[in-house]
């Protein structure tokens, strides 16, 4: 049985092109984990508990 498209070369990855895009990325996720860390010991889990629980309620 015979391929129903010609083999394709895949190209070198995209990170490698744009790095900056990939370092602004990881520096947006870290400083969203920084500042959930920081509200999660300024007001503890109890906060964030009831977040998911309003979320969960307004989905469902």
């Amino acid at each position: 049985m015979q391929p129903l498209s010609a083999p394709q070369e895949i190209p070198a990855a995209t990170v490698a092109r744009h790095p900056g895009a990939a370092i602004t990325a990881i520096v947006a996720a870290l400083g969203l984990a920084a500042a959930a860390a920081i509200l999660w010991l300024q007001y503890g889990t109890a906060v964030f508990f009831d977040m998911i629980a309003a979320g969960w309620q307004a989905c469902f």
